[in-house]
């Protein structure tokens, strides 16, 4: 579990410096068309990013064969505060406290699931019906953002790809635990969550600021890899109805959070335009 949970924060700090990057690639390349998506394999800013989130991603893996769901997927959030400070110029009090409620909300998380958690496999079934209620949550919030624009468009975008990184995690240990047979239903299911997810991150980070969007997939993804390891999994079998209500508590503290930091780039970039409208012409 230690090892684990060491892999886990390792890939979290790795998962804001990659998301770094990839922003200011997605921003060299300018608004994201299919025809534009190619030119991000040309940026090298880009490509640095994605080897970051690669090595990221594999420690991930590692964590996810090592620990349950539940402990394992919330401890990306704590990338949160990394691409906050890396992302913003001006903190002020108000942001840094949404930073700390989304932050300690999943980090209470963890250290409770930590206790009651335990490992269990993945059948074919639960697994089709995992993917089928994240592929209904997915389409829902990219609805929202094909309806709206600037951070509320970033931030569905971000949620969307949360939740389909929510089903990667529990697919990933799956496979991981599986191996050498593969389960092919989970393999499948993960590819094209993966697929999914990376797109609707770029999509993001052209819509709006870094990390706001990793602040919506990193939250969201604990949240629905959770809800499938206690709900479906069944991977807190052993604890009492005090330790979900506080695990429930625990995550509406970091969406709060998410809401403050979204309410709070509004704002900013609302100040950044009116600072560079033309003025008014005089008769």
């Amino acid at each position: 579990m230690g090892i684990a949970i060491l892999c886990g924060l390792t890939a979290a700090v790795l998962s804001a410096v990659g998301a770094a990057l990839q922003y200011v690639g997605v921003q060299d390349v300018g608004d994201l068309t299919v025809r534009r998506f190619t030119r991000l394999a040309r940026n090298r800013k880009w490509l640095l990013g994605f080897s970051v989130l690669f090595v990221a991603a594999v420690l991930q893996i590692l964590a996810l064969a090592l620990a349950p769901v539940t402990v394992v997927a919330p401890l990306a959030v704590l990338s949160l505060p990394i691409i906050a400070a890396i992302g913003v110029r001006q903190v002020t009090r108000g942001f840094m406290v949404a930073v700390m409620a989304a932050t300690c909300g999943v980090g209470t998380f963890v250290a409770i699931a930590a206790r009651s958690a335990v490992t269990t496999d993945v059948p074919p079934a639960v697994a089709l019906r995992a993917g089928q209620v994240v592929a209904g949550v997915v389409c829902a919030f990219v609805l929202v953002g094909a309806l709206r624009s600037g951070t509320a468009r970033a931030l569905a975008l971000a949620a969307g790809a949360g939740a389909a990184y929510g089903l990667v995690a529990v697919l990933v240990r799956d496979v991981a635990t599986s191996l050498p047979r593969v389960p092919w239903v989970s393999f499948v299911g993960l590819a094209l969550a993966f697929l999914v997810g990376a797109s609707l991150i770029q999509l993001g980070y052209a819509s709006g600021p870094a990390d706001l969007v990793v602040a919506g997939q990193t939250v969201l993804n604990p949240i629905v890899a959770a809800w499938i390891g206690m709900v479906l999994l069944d991977e807190t079998q052993g604890a009492g109805r005090g330790t979900v209500v506080v695990l429930v508590a625990s995550a509406v503290v970091s969406l709060t959070g998410i809401a403050v930091l979204a309410r709070f780039h509004h704002r900013r970039l609302a100040a950044l335009r009116a600072d560079h409208a033309p003025a008014p012409r005089t008769p």
